[in-house]
């Protein structure tokens, strides 16, 4: 395990996460970390050149569709239902 986790390490990792833990938890926690860690070196060991970035390993295009108007606006049904309108606009008493 090339990677050590110290004690320090431990208690700020349980203080940010709020977790209470005992003296097995933490070296457990620390042997977890610690086999992370080594994970991630063996990763960066990888050769990736030529290797594209990416944010997902599909390719993903934008698959919304145009927001197209099929119906018509209803401004005019909508105003039958009016007891008065006014350039296209509900008349209503006033309010204080």
């Amino acid at each position: 395990m090339a990677n050590i986790i110290s004690d320090e390490t431990i208690e700020y990792v349980g203080i940010l996460a709020k977790l209470e833990l005992s003296a097995e938890e933490k070296e457990e926690a620390k042997k977890d970390m610690g086999r992370m860690l080594d994970y991630i070196d063996q990763l960066n060991e990888l050769d990736t050149t030529g290797v594209e970035p990416m944010s997902h390993v599909f390719p993903v295009q934008n698959v919304f569709r145009e927001d197209v108007v099929t119906n018509g606006d209803g401004t005019e049904d909508t105003l039958k239902n009016a007891p008065s309108e006014k350039d296209s606009m509900y008349v209503v008493p006033p309010t204080f």
